[in-house]
Formats: C-alpha cells, sequence, structure tokens
C-alpha cells in the first residue's frame, strides 16, 4: 500500500492544510477560476506550496495533477456547547467521553467544531489523530493517537475489526420481536444520501442486540458500516430515541441542540499494539442525560 507523504505545512490553531489536485497551467490564475479572489490571494502572500514545500509564486505553473497545499478559510459555524473530557491520556493515546452533536474531525459544514480540532488546540497536540470515527450525532468513547507515526498500528487494529465494541441506546417503542438476537444484513449508504439503507445480497454488517429492560440495549457491533446500528434497531422496529435519520428524515435546525441521539459508545476493548498490553475504556456519560 502507497502511504501518502506527509503534508509540507504543519498544523495551524488544529487544523492541517487543504491539499488539492490541479487542472495544470498557472496555479494563481486556477485558483482565482476554482476558487475565486480571496483563495488567489493566498498564492501573492506565499501561503501556497507545492508537495515539496516550495512556495508558489504569481509565476508558477504546474501540470495537470500535481498537488498544491495551503490552509482554508474557516466558514461560520455554530458552537456545540458541549465539553469533550478526557478518560485517558499517556505519551501515545487520548482517549474522550466524546459528547453528541461533535463531529470526530473536519468534513463539510463541520470543521473547528469538531472533537479533532478541539482537543488539538486544548491540548497543544498538532500530529492529534483520530484511530477510528463516531457518528457526529453518537456520544461516548473515542480514541485518539498523538504523533503520526502511531496512527497506522491504531487504525488497523479498527480495520481488522479487532477491537471490542459495546454500545448502549434506548428505543421507546415496544419490542415486538424475541432478543437477542444477531441482526444480519446488507447495508449500502450512497453519497449524498442521509440515509443508509439495506438491500437483498451478501450480509456486510452484524449486530448481537440484547435488551437489558426499561427500553435499555446493548449493541455488539461485529463489523463497522455507516449508521449500522441506527439501521439495525430500525429494523427490528426499534428505531433509537432522538434519530432525526432512521425511520424516517427529520430536519432539525443547526442550533437545535435539544433532542440527543440516545446511543452511546459505551465500551472499547483491545490488545495494544504496541505493547500487547489489554486496554479497557469505558464511557463515563448517562445514556439518558442530556
Amino acid at each position: 500500500m502507497t502511504r501518502r507523504r506527509p503534508a509540507p505545512l504543519p498544523p495551524r490553531d488544529g487544523l492541517g492544510p487543504v491539499r488539492l489536485r490541479l487542472h495544470g497551467g498557472p496555479v494563481a490564475a486556477e485558483l482565482r477560476t476554482r476558487f475565486g479572489a480571496a483563495t488567489a490571494a493566498k498564492v501573492a502572500a506565499g501561503e501556497v506550496v507545492t508537495a515539496d514545500g516550495t512556495v508558489i509564486d504569481d509565476t508558477t505553473v504546474l501540470p495537470a495533477g500535481a498537488h498544491i497545499f495551503l490552509y482554508r478559510d474557516l466558514p461560520d459555524e455554530v458552537p456545540v456547547p458541549f465539553e469533550v473530557p478526557v478518560l485517558h491520556r499517556d505519551a501515545d493515546l487520548v482517549v474522550v467521553d466524546k459528547p453528541h452533536f461533535l463531529a470526530t474531525m473536519p468534513r463539510g459544514r463541520h470543521v473547528a467544531q469538531t472533537a479533532l480540532v478541539r482537543l488539538r488546540r486544548e491540548l497543544d497536540l498538532p500530529e492529534l489523530s483520530p484511530a477510528h470515527r463516531l457518528d457526529r450525532l453518537t456520544a461516548g468513547v473515542l480514541l485518539f493517537t498523538t504523533r503520526r507515526e502511531l496512527r497506522g498500528p491504531y487504525q488497523t487494529l479498527f480495520a481488522r475489526g479487532v477491537v471490542r465494541k459495546q454500545y448502549l441506546a434506548r428505543s421507546s417503542a415496544e419490542p415486538t420481536v424475541a432478543l437477542p438476537q444477531l441482526v444480519r444484513s446488507r447495508i449500502v449508504k450512497e453519497r449524498g444520501c442521509l440515509q443508509a439503507r439495506e438491500e437483498p445480497g451478501e450480509p456486510n454488517a452484524e449486530t448481537l442486540v440484547e435488551s437489558l429492560g426499561d427500553g435499555r440495549y446493548r449493541l455488539t457491533p461485529r463489523t463497522g458500516r455507516t449508521h449500522q446500528l441506527r439501521v439495525h434497531l430500525a429494523s427490528l422496529g426499534l428505531p433509537i430515541d432522538g434519530d432525526p435519520l432512521y425511520p424516517q428524515v427529520i430536519d432539525v435546525a443547526p442550533d437545535d441542540f435539544s433532542q440527543p441521539l440516545r446511543l452511546l459508545a459505551h465500551r472499547l476493548e483491545f490488545d495494544d499494539p504496541l505493547t500487547g498490553q489489554s486496554r479497557t475504556f469505558v464511557s463515563e456519560r448517562d445514556l439518558d442525560a442530556d
């Protein structure tokens, strides 16, 4: 597998630079055409560099497929009014209890208001990187590595599916199925579509669903498809309380934090890839707390 070389610009205020692939020709003119005068002005300010760190100026011409790097201008974002408690910190790892409504890392309209950027700023760890992701609406245990060279070993644990995860969820729906039950289905998530869907075919998603009584459920995923737990509970007639996507899409204002998704990444267990030590991290959040 080919590894992408490190960006030639360091993170700034918690954010790494943007990597852009060029169409070819004069760089300043292309940036002006594609992104506007404000982005093109970054060339004159000496804020745009090539992959090897060479500063681009108004005369620079690069071929199609070349990459350049620059810092983005941040959009206005609605602040997420919740702290990110640290459950564990050592030289290699930071484990936090992510709140609802906070994305794991920058994507789309969520940039500064993400766990990654906030933690880089608060902990002064510019190379902090998530070893896995939680949905923006899901709260609970989230693991980060502190240095670039550590990302691979820990991310590989999650990619191989050897990390043991347990979630808690609440559904106010009256159960009509026998539990425990191993739910197996094929889940597909298409770009641009808010919902994932189940379709016929070879199963690619497995979740053990157990009832804890009083509308509470323990979920043990054996795979990690997008929205897997939300889709599987909804398929059992047990949609998670506060879910704006399943079983139907509900429009929620960006500044409405009144109805959190009652889904919590409660427990994370794995054998440390560097030391072989057994690691266990448990959320301190209350599933029903706002």
